[in-house]
């Protein structure tokens, strides 16, 4: 059976006042493409949970984010996100402030099915005391100490971009790092899933190594959006590096009184082969430098 849909199908699965986790990681393999079209919708009053960049400044920008689940919202060269630190800075969004280990365990408690994950993390620092909703427990076992409860992280939504898939939601990472989007995809009810290459199935049975790369089971994508260079300005390694231009015009656009309504309408509001052609084509993105790890 085919999951294959639109951009525009694939937004339409998320409602106002969901959870919505997004995969990536700051300015890597971010699914910008479902993020634009998110931003051309009306749906409000998000709980957004992500290793964040360019995507959670941009929701924030829009005033989609009712609640921010963060370990760092960060454009790597530029280190803080510019429209994340004005919703910040203006106390415009609730937050829940933990630190990347903490986030892991969330996230993996969610998709395990289980309520929390005991941990020695976060014992003792401003993470308990700034974040009323994480709980310390007795272990059951001995009386040595107390432990952190993890909440679990659950989704009602993820979004994800991967280097290839089948329409039978079959995904592929190639990249060094698939970060944690094997747990994004497992701790929500529904995982939508752009893709840069739709390939047929044959493919991943033609050569056993191709295998190695998909980590986590069709059965957990929900859809499938072919999505060809759907993560920039983020990069997409091996297929293309970040767009440190376009990053730089999108961070200085902060600055401006009227500068995120400039950029929707320039980069946002357009069709997404307008937007491609915007920031200088395919044969250009394709030649864009690889992060360097």
């Amino acid at each position: 059976m085919s999951k294959l849909i639109s951009h525009l199908q694939a937004i339409n699965n998320i409602e106002s006042g969901m959870t919505i986790g997004i995969g990536g990681w700051g300015p890597r393999r971010k699914p910008m493409a479902l993020i634009r079209e998110l931003l051309r919708s009306e749906v409000r009053d998000l709980t957004v949970v992500s290793f964040g960049g360019a995507d959670v400044g941009m929701l924030c920008a829009a005033g989609k984010v009712k609640k921010l689940v963060f370990a760092f919202v960060s454009l790597d060269f530029i280190p803080l996100e510019p429209y994340f630190r004005q919703a910040r800075q203006k106390a415009e969004i609730d937050v829940m402030e933990v630190d990347e280990g903490l986030m892991v365990l969330g996230l993996r408690a969610a998709a395990m099915g289980a309520p929390f994950i005991p941990t020695e993390v976060g014992l003792g620092t401003d993470v308990i005391r700034r974040n009323k909703d994480i709980k310390l427990i007795d272990s059951p076992y001995d009386d040595s100490k107390e432990w952190v409860a993890m909440p679990a992280l659950n989704l009602d939504v993820s979004l994800l971009h991967v280097d290839r898939a089948d329409q039978r939601g079959v995904c592929q990472i190639k990249g060094p790092d698939h970060y944690m989007d094997d747990l994004f995809a497992r701790a929500a009810k529904k995982t939508l899933v752009s893709c840069d290459e739709l390939v047929d199935t044959n493919f991943f049975h033609q050569n056993p190594e191709e295998a190695r790369y998909v980590f986590w089971e069709r059965s957990v994508t929900s859809h499938v959006v072919h999505s060809p260079f759907g993560a920039h300005p983020s990069s997409c390694n091996p297929l293309y590096g970040i767009d440190v231009r376009v990053f730089r015009e999108y961070a200085a656009s902060a600055k401006r009184k009227d500068g995120w309504n400039q950029y929707f309408k320039d980069y946002i509001s357009v069709k997404e082969s307008v937007y491609l052609e915007k920031v200088g084509g395919a044969d250009f993105i394709r030649t864009l430098p690889l992060p360097i790890y």
